[in-house]
């Protein structure tokens, strides 16, 4: 299956969160079923580490969220890509892979291809949500766009742009038929638990401004309905440690159980779901969980960025449908009321559940195309010098 013109090929990658090394470990471990003796190395996270890649920095150090946050950061990220720049060019790299992180990743690519660099980017940034423009700079500096979802492939269609969908590979991850009642019983629940997963976030930013507004949602929702329970999965240590001292501040006793890592599973075994916005909302569709979805930001970056944003919804399932199926509140209209009444309402509702849960059945399907193969191949075929193989996907994803 190997390759001989590129036998000694050398990749740089770089994933600048959790969910990143996710897809950058699959996408590896497909590339070397065609380049097995390839180097790869950039930034990683574990499991990106374990399928083959040397990082030189550890991935939480990209892993910023808002403005102000990223202001205070911008010495470090600066020097961190400026060191990759040159080892990358030092080694003579073949191609470079960034996966989501734009704001980082584009402008390292941009420069890297004006060195003759091929690239690609996997996962598109928003750019069809909001700042359209860019996707004239991203046509300028990426060879090769990899989306996760069917209707960003038609946006970069419009604009010419080599683009291919792959499906997604948490689709093709998470099984359609899964056992929800095994996997309750996994935490210890009992079949008549009405359990709750709440997720504030994964990074320090997101449970600043969201672990308070859930908290206060659950106080509410377990006065609703006494017998109800929370289970809370935490990224890592540093988030623990962060939702444990907002837990000490709130005034309340709740039956709630935390986890170190582990949010598919703990999703998985609940019966509904209350999540921040972001790929953890994909995740719960595809594991058919009734969810409730709320985003909140500071003040400032909201007044800024808001009237930048083009499309109605922000869940990712709602996207995929252009319809909303789970409800989803942004920024003033997020507030503990609403959102407790929405999950009691779910709770009361099974007929709605059921319809939720069917058309999160009908995105599945769509998206389940073995994603880390198909983006592989993609990639496999730019460094062949097949650009039209790459635009016919484009062709194909519509």
């Amino acid at each position: 299956m190997s390759t001989p013109d590129h036998a000694d090929i050398t990749i740089g990658i770089v994933a600048g969160e959790m969910s990143g090394d996710q897809l950058g470990a699959g996408l590896i471990r497909s590339l070397k079923a065609y380049w097995p003796n390839a180097k790869i190395f950039g930034i990683g996270g574990p499991a990106m580490i374990q399928a083959g890649c040397e990082t030189l920095f550890p991935i939480d150090r990209l892993s910023v969220m808002g403005l102000f946050a990223v202001l205070g950061r911008l010495r470090e990220l600066l020097r961190i890509r400026k060191t990759l720049k040159q080892r990358f060019l030092d080694e003579k790299i073949d191609l470079f892979i960034g996966i989501d992180s734009p704001d980082f990743n584009l402008p390292l690519e941009g420069y890297l291809k004006r060195h003759g660099v091929k690239t690609a980017h996997y996962v598109s940034p928003t750019v069809w949500a909001w700042r359209q423009k860019r996707v004239f700079k991203i046509r300028r500096d990426v060879d090769l766009m990899l989306t996760l979802l069917p209707f960003e492939a038609d946006f970069y269609q419009r604009f010419d742009m080599p683009v291919k969908f792959v499906g997604h590979p948490f689709a093709t991850d998470i099984d359609q038929s899964i056992d929800h009642d095994r996997a309750k019983r996994y935490w210890e629940y009992a079949p008549a638990d009405k359990v709750v997963a709440v997720l504030p976030g994964s990074r320090g930013g997101e449970l600043k401004y969201m672990a308070p507004l859930f908290l206060e949602t659950m106080r509410m929702v377990h006065i609703m309905c006494p017998q109800v329970k929370f289970i809370v999965p935490l990224a890592n240590e540093q988030r623990r440690q962060q939702f444990e001292m907002q837990l000490l501040q709130f005034d309340a006793e709740l039956p709630i159980k935390l986890v170190d890592g582990h949010a598919r599973e703990v999703m998985a075994g609940a019966d509904f779901v209350l999540a921040t916005s972001g790929t953890i909302t994909l995740e719960a569709m595809l594991l058919k969980r009734p969810l409730v979805v709320a985003y909140r930001w500071g003040a400032l970056s909201h007044a800024i960025f808001s009237p930048l944003v083009k499309n109605k919804f922000i869940a990712l399932p709602n996207l995929l449908a252009d319809e909303e199926i789970a409800p989803e509140f942004l920024q003033e209209a997020a507030t503990p009321e609403t959102l407790a009444r929405e999950l009691y309402s779910l709770m009361q509702d099974p007929e709605r559940c059921k319809t939720m849960q069917a058309r999160f059945g009908e995105i599945h399907e769509q998206l389940n195309l073995n994603a880390s193969e198909q983006a592989a191949q993609a990639i496999v075929e730019l460094l062949s010098g097949k650009d039209s193989c790459v635009r016919q996907g484009v062709v194909d994803a519509g």
